[in-house]
């Protein structure tokens, strides 16, 4: 086969490169009435009151962290699996992250997996909605439960539903990626969601080096740094956040056809889709019930021509975690680091290379 099959590829055209012109063209080009309007609008598509844009989900996390006022002695609960980043920023603002276990079937971390970690020094909570699928209800519950912060990692969850309700309102804080893989992008960038005044305000000032109007004149009130997202950015992305729709209902399709061809594949589990929620499927993450065989697919797969994944990190088998307090034995996110493996999902993808990607699979695992 001559023609790769790419992992993911955003939805780019003519109406992006327009608007990238019209900033430039203004000489306009640090943040200022374009980011507003994104915020604005993807804050309304959230059903959140307010929206901070950064400059990635990274920078997003810290903020909020920051925002929240977590500091050298809290500790702060977040899944073993997920990308690193969601434990660094807690290291990184001075507190003591906390790995728990997630569920094998969703992916995602339960509030009883969070309720075996809290102890008295627990201040906030980092659930990772993770791929698309939105995190269980109960999570959320424990903001007042608890009184723990909620601070929902949605990296790529923009436009997943819970009970008819957008990701973005639940938690305390929400932040998204626009990275080129999540449903939307910026190229780089992120968002804050969140229905507090007093956090939104704060994490603009912390995000604009700590600046904020004071009777009428810009002072520097506490130690902030600079996370904004440039015009150029939130131009790329208005333009997208009008086609997020029509590229979430043609992931769902696409991962539809997945889920029929794979049925009739023994030894591989497509992923959950659980009532009452809106999976975007940022990323197509099936589970390899054959030991061994992830890794064989993902050869054979490459060696056509056809983008693979794993799904993502198990962070306790990562040297940078080796002294990461951990609760539980972990072994679902043991499971799911060796064993997940993430097909090409995107508008680009055909039906004939769907069906060619099971097939090959299939053959595999006879």
């Amino acid at each position: 086969m001559s023609d790769r099959i790419y992992l993911a590829r955003p939805c780019i055209d003519e109406r992006e490169l327009e608007a990238v012109k019209k900033v430039l063209e203004s000489r306009y080009l640090t943040e200022g009435p374009m980011t507003a309007e994104f915020e604005k609008k993807f804050a309304e598509y959230c059903e959140a009151k307010y929206g901070i844009a950064t400059t990635s989900c990274s920078t997003a996390l810290e903020l909020a962290l920051r925002t929240l006022g977590i500091r050298k002695g809290d500790e702060v609960i977040v899944p073993d699996f997920t990308y690193p980043v969601t434990s660094f920023v807690v290291s990184l603002v001075g507190a003591t992250p906390v790995l728990v276990d997630v569920e094998i079937s969703s992916y995602n971390v339960t509030a009883e997996k969070i309720e075996e970690a809290i102890t008295d020094r627990t201040k906030a909570v980092i659930p990772v909605s993770l791929f698309g699928n939105p995190l269980d209800e109960d999570v959320y519950k424990l903001k007042d439960e608890y009184g723990l912060y909620v601070i929902e990692d949605a990296a790529c969850s923009a436009g997943a539903m819970l009970n008819g309700k957008k990701i973005g309102s639940q938690a305390d804080m929400t932040c998204f990626s626009f990275h080129p893989r999540k449903v939307i992008t910026t190229g780089e960038g992120g968002m804050i969601t969140t229905n507090s005044k007093e956090f939104a305000e704060k994490a603009r000032s912390l995000k604009r080096f700590g600046m904020r109007s004071v009777n009428g004149q810009i002072r520097f009130v506490e130690v902030g740094t600079n996370y904004k997202m440039s015009d150029i950015l939130a131009a790329i992305g208005l333009v997208q956040f009008e086609k997020i729709e029509d590229i979430i209902k043609a992931r769902i399709e696409k991962a539809k056809v997945y889920a029929e061809l794979l049925e009739k594949v023994d030894g591989i589990k497509p992923p959950e889709v659980r009532p009452n929620t809106r999976h975007t499927f940022q990323s197509y993450v099936c589970y390899v019930e054959k030991e061994g065989m992830r890794d064989k697919i993902r050869q054979e797969l490459a060696r056509k021509g056809i983008e693979s994944q794993i799904g993502t990190y198990c962070l306790h088998l990562e040297p940078a975690f080796r002294d990461v307090k951990r609760v539980g034995n972990l072994e679902n996110s043991e499971k799911l680091y060796y064993n997940l493996i993430t097909l090409p999902l995107h508008h680009e993808l055909t039906l004939e290379q769907q069906e060619m990607i099971c097939k090959i699979i299939k053959e595999l695992l006879k």
